[in-house]
């Protein structure tokens, strides 16, 4: 027969396990729970990341508009006479349409092809310099903007519908014409479209490409 003093003992090693479990199993769950949130941490610090780099990219992108600018301005003082019909590359230009080869990406095609090796950055000089075959703009607000332009033609020389992408040649007849009196008859002369690629580097690596087909 069990004395009362034989019960009291065996209840405190009970208790005593009993504790020993519970202090493990809270060990356990503060681990976890240690774990989940350094997982948190971090899922936080990539989103964080993420939307940074996103939204350097897509300022970047808008920066691309100087290079298209600044293409067009050059073209529209080059598009008398026969500047255009023969490739200049000190100026960023090429007078036959080129472009990446199968599975190659523009970026690619950029380094090896265009820009084998670039100008030191920042970019001081007014107005920009020549860095390969292309074009580069003076840095500004940490973005370096590139250009180049492509005439969209096969060969060199004058164009022609044979070798050059032109816009259709038009004409519009006074016949119809509701307004009062019959205006005389005009004819659309035809235009030769333009490529301008450019390429934008800005903060944390950022690169874009921006793309626009202009005809003049």
């Amino acid at each position: 027969m069990l004395s009362r003093t034989d019960v009291t003992t065996a209840t405190a090693s009970v208790i005593k396990r009993q504790r020993g479990v519970v202090l493990i199993t809270m060990l356990i769950v503060l681990v976890a729970m240690i774990f989940a949130g350094i997982a948190l941490m971090r899922s936080v610090d990539t989103a964080t990341l993420v939307a940074g780099n996103m939204a350097f990219r897509q300022a970047a992108t808008h920066q691309g508009d100087f290079g298209t600018e600044a293409a067009v301005a050059w073209l529209q003082v080059q598009n008398t006479g026969t500047g255009l019909q023969t490739t200049n590359g000190a100026a960023g230009y090429s007078a036959i349409l080129q472009g990446p080869s199968t599975n190659q990406t523009w970026d690619q095609y950029w380094n090896t092809t265009l820009d084998t090796s670039p100008v030191s950055r920042p970019i001081t000089t007014a107005g920009g310099v020549n860095s390969g075959s292309v074009w580069t703009l003076p840095t500004a607000n940490g973005y370096t903007v590139s250009y180049v332009i492509h005439r969209m033609c096969s060969a060199t020389g004058a164009m022609s519908s044979t070798n050059c992408v032109q816009a259709p040649t038009g004409s519009v007849s006074g016949s119809s014409s509701m307004k009062a009196g019959n205006p005389a008859n005009f004819t659309q002369n035809s235009q030769v479209y333009y490529r301008i690629t450019s390429r934008i580097e800005g903060p944390r690596n950022t690169v874009s490409y921006t793309q626009v087909v202009v005809a003049m």
